[in-house]
């Protein structure tokens, strides 16, 4: 009997232990500014290489449509973590919604005004009662109207004309609507454009017009950073791990990214773009203000200096303070 009672008393014991470790992994869903491209490829190389398994997360990356949509579908619930623009991210908190980011991957900005090279465009005054594409939930939307600011010109002497989501760069090449140039990131669109036998934009950068900006945030919901701080600091940590890994070796994780995706980005072509796009983003992942070189870090003075802009340009409350739009917390 006793030999019985201690036989059922394991066995209740072992499947106890193994319902426990088929719950082990937390499910998160991390959501993507964009359709997959090389700077996403940090995320694709953890998940490959058993990163984000290592950390007790079964990751599941989305595509998106623009990091505004990426923000908001963190904000409601959707998924758990977004990777898109922080000033995009602000605008967002700003209006209500409980975000707040908790990494930067891209700590300078990339936006740009990419224009046509037969459009005889030399200076952003050339493009006074010109048309610019652009997508509606772009991050690059946040600072143009700095740019004009910087460069004499008002919202009114620019049409944008918001095209969908997938179709940005075929329009810029067809010059669909007589549009000369689109609003896009120096890290992804000149790839993509040569990619699709365009010519070499002429790129007019945010920063040489007065916007020294963040450029992208991990970005988690208020209420998930109080109640599941350790699965924040988890999925922090091994993205970390990741972009330094990708940063050591490039070719591996766009190897990754390949895996997940297939298709184009498993051919040559399509590992040889990505991999321009991933170059770029690796080049910005510590601005100058990041001394000690720490990855993921808000750095408080860039954050200070983007806020400042924000409500000099873009009607953000003068009174919010920059310190309440991230956290440090889970980065070092």
């Amino acid at each position: 009997m006793t030999n019985l009672k201690n036989l059922m008393l394991g066995a209740v014991a072992t499947t106890m232990l193994l319902v426990s470790a088929a719950k082990a992994d937390d499910d998160v869903k991390l959501r993507l500014n964009w359709m997959y491209y090389g700077s996403h490829a940090g995320f694709a190389l953890g998940k490959v290489k058993g990163f984000y398994k290592d950390a007790g997360i079964n990751l599941d990356i989305r595509s998106g449509n623009g990091s505004g949509s990426a923000h908001r579908l963190v904000a409601n619930g959707d998924s758990d973590f977004s990777y898109g623009s922080c000033g995009s991210m602000v605008n967002l908190a700003s209006q209500g919604a409980a975000l707040i980011s908790v990494a930067v991957i891209d700590a300078m900005g990339s936006d740009a005004i990419l224009v046509r090279p037969d459009a005889a465009i030399t200076t952003i005054s050339d493009l006074k009662g010109k048309k610019l594409l652009t997508t509606s939930n772009a991050g690059v939307n946040t600072f143009f109207p700095i740019v004009l600011s910087t460069a004499g010109l008002a919202p009114s002497d620019i049409t944008l004309t918001n095209v969908p989501d997938g179709a940005l760069v075929s329009s810029y090449l067809q010059g669909a609507g007589d549009a000369v140039g689109m609003l896009g990131g120096i890290d992804d669109k000149p790839a993509e454009i040569k990619k699709n036998g365009g010519a070499a934009p002429v790129v007019f950068p945010y920063s040489s017009y007065g916007v020294n900006q963040i450029g992208y945030c991990i970005v988690a919901r208020k209420e998930m950073v109080a109640k599941n701080p350790d699965l924040v600091k988890r999925f922090v940590q091994a993205t970390i791990k990741s972009y330094k890994a990708a940063a050591a070796n490039p070719d591996a994780a766009i190897a990754a990214i390949g895996d997940i995706v297939g298709g184009t980005m498993n051919e040559d072509e399509g590992k040889a773009q990505a991999r321009a796009v991933l170059d770029v983003t690796l080049s910005l992942l510590y601005s100058a203000a990041n001394k000690d070189k720490t990855l993921g870090l808000n750095v408080p003075s860039d954050w200070e200096s983007m806020v400042t802009l924000m409500k000099k340009y873009n009607d953000l409350d003068p009174k919010v303070a920059a310190t309440q739009f991230y956290t440090n917390d889970f980065v070092k």
